[in-house]
């Protein structure tokens, strides 16, 4: 991955549109019609598919549930495989939008900051606990062009955010290791509750989310 020299803003990690939304090709040329459309078709669709599961559901009740025609329906997208991409697109705008809310961009200290976008992200993680179960179970069915997409979608805007951080606090405070590399054990370990939260289900959930900011915080040697 490219080095980054400087932690970039919210607004600037933002997810991108145009550049992947190419995947999917709209007859529309209205870039805010599509928007709302795919907004509308992901919100419709996950309804669907937390009722009846990803493979049950159909174009058609798709298609329905928004209120479309097939051929309406088609302006905006080809496939579910296309509905499974506009989730991910979909998640990963509303964790930052969660983001924004903690207001860190206004914290200068990089620590602070890494903390807080840490709790953040779990709660955003706790709070939306089924939109992640649905889209880590089901996104091993995408297909190859798709999955590809997802998962530089994901490299980008998501493991490349807390390398981002980890590199401001890197000019503070010493951390060992390989950066890139601790920015995506980060990420996968923000999923461990919404996975795997199961096995806690007699803890404290502010508990659990403090012990596993404590445990990446202590593996960074950032606790003292």
């Amino acid at each position: 991955m490219a080095r980054i020299k400087r932690a970039p803003t919210l607004q600037k990690r933002m997810p991108p549109q145009a550049s992947m939304d190419s995947l999917i090709f709209s007859s529309s040329r209205n870039a805010s019609l599509i928007e709302k459309r795919h907004q509308q078709i992901v919100d419709r669709a996950l309804k669907l598919f937390f009722e009846k599961g990803f493979h049950p559901t159909t174009i058609r009740e798709i298609a329905k549930s928004c209120g479309m025609s097939m051929g309406q329906l088609y302006h905006y997208i080809h496939s579910k495989d296309d509905v499974l991409y506009l989730v991910h697109k979909r998640m990963q705008k509303i964790w930052f939008d969660y983001l924004k809310t903690s207001e860190m961009d206004k914290i200068e200290d990089p620590l602070q900051k890494l903390v807080t976008a840490l709790r953040h992200t779990l709660e955003f993680m706790v709070e939306n606990k089924k939109l992640l179960q649905f889209v880590y179970s089901e996104s091993k069915h995408l297909d190859k062009k798709h999955l590809r997409v997802v998962m530089d979608m994901d490299y980008k805007n998501v493991v490349g955010f807390w390398c981002s951080m980890l590199k401001e606090v890197h000019k503070k405070k010493s951390i060992r290791g390989d950066l890139d590399f601790l920015g995506s054990l980060i990420a996968y370990l923000l999923v461990f509750l919404p996975l795997r939260g199961w096995t806690l289900k007699d803890k404290p959930i502010k508990k659990s989310m403090d012990s596993l900011v404590g445990f990446i915080l202590r593996g960074l040697g950032l606790d003292g």
